[in-house]
């Protein structure tokens, strides 16, 4: 950079700042949201040819930071995030000069014709849409066997801490890629099953993947309205709640938001450093430990033992009766041909693309480019009526209720009086989502060759204020978190 001062503060400061410290500069006059604008931009000229990790800057990231800078000095902060860089997955709607293409070559001209809700949230708390991230095509809903973080539109995403050795996690693989590497303050990913989980895990971040419910889905290209959610992708704890005291809320045009009895809570007020002190968890290990890599199963086994002499009431291994279930995911087969026709319909006239039908000739006419691993699922799901009424989604739908909440996680909380569920790694995210249920992923450490772990603390319904306090006070503890080496152009 050619200015001193903002070479000094991006080389010795920025990396690892938490929203916390940014807010404090910008309020002392040290720095502006401008400028922290700039620094991510050439953070990202930098490196990002190494990750991959984001899709597109967008073209008014500056000139919105330069406005919330005249706001600051007229009239104050809004709050913790006002002028803060953010970064959303390229499947949330954005009403500006920024494409939503899922990552697919299809939607590459699409823009969205309205803000979506998380969008809409994020400018009303002051933040900066710093650009959109790359993500696995279709939020990995396209086919069998496409590597997490591919997209025909992004390329593949990689892992930085471990470019081509690490998987990335999917399917908001941009979003955890970026973060990670230090592009933006926190990013905002989507979870079908496993999608913020798995990429926070496999880059050393914090994800919550919120109650459904807890945010509105409104904009958001969708897979399934049963578990689809949107939810923050950060480096600490405090960074992540705070983002998602900004995101949730109520929405009339997604009626599951009604639901929601945490609508005007500040999730910042449950960081507490005694957060685990009374609380009883529970550690789900038969049908998930074995599922980690031994090397993996290593690191873990030696941080578990840290909730035991943490304050917490430490119950050991529990049963959830539903770990060795065969599972299906049908649900998600039938869902996604309606929701996916119905936000189609909805785009700008020029979009040529306004059904699942027209994306699977699309894909077939131009296979050299879309085809790399096939539409295998698309095809499953075109095949359905759409109408969601065949027996076969029906059934799925209460099974899985009842197997992943009745006889899953409800059943292990409430039998042995249980606050959280403790999951290795991301394992068990698939339970949570098809719940509905909320979970926070924490990084613990790293193996011998540098590939991150992580933890997932699970709970019921709208239970984010407790996961946030045992989540919060065990990475204090921990403080596992280091930042990635990557290299110079």
């Amino acid at each position: 950079m050619e200015s001193p001062k903002l070479k000094k503060w991006g080389e010795q400061w920025l990396e690892e700042a938490t929203i916390a410290q940014m807010q404090q500069a910008m309020e002392s006059g040290k720095l502006t949201s401008k400028d922290l604008v700039l620094m991510y931009l050439n953070r990202i000229a930098l490196y990002d040819h190494q990750v991959k990790s984001v899709l597109e800057i967008n073209p008014d990231a500056l000139h919105s930071a330069a406005a919330l800078d005249a706001e600051r000095q007229a009239s104050g902060s809004r709050g913790p995030l006002h002028g803060i860089p953010v970064l959303i997955k390229d499947n949330i709607d954005t009403s500006d000069k920024m494409h939503t293409s899922a990552g697919s070559l299809a939607l590459k001209d699409s823009f969205a014709q309205k803000d979506s809700f998380v969008a809409e949230k994020l400018r009303a708390a002051g933040a900066v849409i710093l650009g959109k991230t790359n993500m696995t095509e279709w939020a990995n809903f396209m086919t069998e066997g496409m590597p997490s973080g591919y997209s025909s539109r992004g390329g593949q995403t990689l892992n930085p801490y471990g470019p081509g050795k690490f998987d990335v996690g999917g399917s908001s693989a941009g979003s955890g890629a970026a973060v990670a590497a230090n592009f933006a303050a926190a990013a905002v990913g989507t979870e079908t099953s496993g999608s913020i989980l798995n990429p926070s895990v496999q880059n050393s971040l914090v994800g919550i993947k919120p109650t459904v419910g807890l945010i509105s889905r409104r904009g958001i290209i969708p897979i399934a309205h049963t578990q689809d959610t949107a939810g923050p992708m950060a480096r600490t704890v405090a960074d992540a709640a705070s983002l998602l005291t900004a995101l949730t809320g109520k929405d009339a045009s997604d009626p599951v938001t009604l639901t929601n009895p945490l609508s005007e809570t500040d999730f910042t007020v449950f960081l507490k450093k005694e957060g685990l002190e009374g609380k009883r968890i529970g550690l789900a290990w038969d049908g998930f430990f074995e599922k980690v890599d031994k090397e993996k199963r290593a690191v873990l086994e030696e941080v578990l033992p840290i909730l035991k002499n943490s304050g917490a009431e430490w119950v050991g291994k529990v049963e959830i009766p539903s770990a060795e279930i065969d599972w299906k995911y049908d649900v998600l087969t039938y869902e996604f041909k309606p929701d996916l026709n119905a936000y189609l319909s909805q785009l700008a006239p020029s979009v040529a693309i306004r059904s699942l039908q027209d994306l699977i000739e699309f894909n077939h006419e131009n296979a050299e480019e879309m085809l790399k691993y096939g539409q295998i699922q698309l095809i499953r799901s075109e095949e359905t009526s759409g109408s969601l009424k065949e027996p076969a989604y029906i059934e799925t739908l209460e099974f899985d209720f009842y197997h992943a909440a009745e006889q899953g996680i409800d059943f292990a909380l409430e039998k042995d009086q249980l606050d959280v569920l403790v999951f290795p790694s991301d394992e068990g995210s698939h339970i949570s989502a098809k719940a509905g249920y909320p979970s926070i992923a924490v990084p613990v450490g790293y193996t011998s060759n540098g590939k991150p772990v992580g933890v997932t603390f699970a709970g019921t319904a709208y239970s984010e204020p407790v996961l946030i306090e045992i989540a919060y006070a065990f990475e204090q503890i921990t403080k596992a978190r280091k930042a990635p080496k990557l290299g110079s152009v």
